[in-house]
């Protein structure tokens, strides 16, 4: 199986604190995994590290078998969700996308509906996103992820604030994306 995610010996340190220790790490096509760890144990810094957020201090990633000035490229093939999405409060989950959508050229506005619909937003039209609750805010964020038609999502605590309720939903959304749209997902919770 292919490598999607691959880091060879990858630190990050912070004012000379090693936040990410010497990691090897690998995720490979068609998985699902989970960063567990309490707050603080690094796993947001290696996400950055992945969304090139953050420069290793040493070590290099692969993403998709791409490195270096390849990186660029290959991070297209992927949705990151780090920290909490910015979107406009006053607009409704369409006009938000859309303004994404517009924003990074895909010409296709009926994309936007279709993503909508994965994440079970298409029947909040009227709704603005300031009236959304945690878990509707979390599964804008995902549909946002995937505009761009992703083949890896990366997302950083996506359950985390949620209810019980919410936690499921999100979980049987990405156990969805996996099986029926073959999306390999990193994602990271305490």
């Amino acid at each position: 199986m292919e490598a999607i995610i691959q880091t060879y010996q990858l630190t990050k340190k912070f004012k000379g604190d090693e936040v990410i220790k010497p990691l090897d790490f690998s995720l490979r096509k068609g998985e699902i995994c989970a960063l567990i760890g309490k707050n603080g144990a690094g796993k947001s810094t290696f996400l950055k590290l992945l969304a090139g957020q953050l420069l290793p201090t040493t070590g290099d990633i692969q993403l998709f078998g791409q490195s270096g000035n390849e990186l660029k490229r290959a991070k297209k093939r992927m949705g990151f969700m780090i920290e909490a999405p910015a979107f406009f409060p006053d607009f409704t989950a369409s006009q938000n996308l859309n303004y994404f959508r517009i924003q990074r050229g895909i010409v296709d506005k009926a994309y936007v509906q279709e993503v909508l619909e994965i994440v079970g937003l298409a029947d909040e039209k009227k709704k603005r996103f300031k009236d959304y609750s945690l878990g509707m805010k979390q599964r804008l964020g995902i549909a946002l992820c995937l505009l761009s038609s992703p083949d890896c999502l990366v997302l950083d605590e996506p359950i985390n604030g949620l209810d019980v309720e919410g936690i499921m939903e999100i979980r049987n959304l990405l156990m969805k994306l996996n099986q029926e749209k073959q999306i390999t997902i990193l994602i990271s919770s305490h």
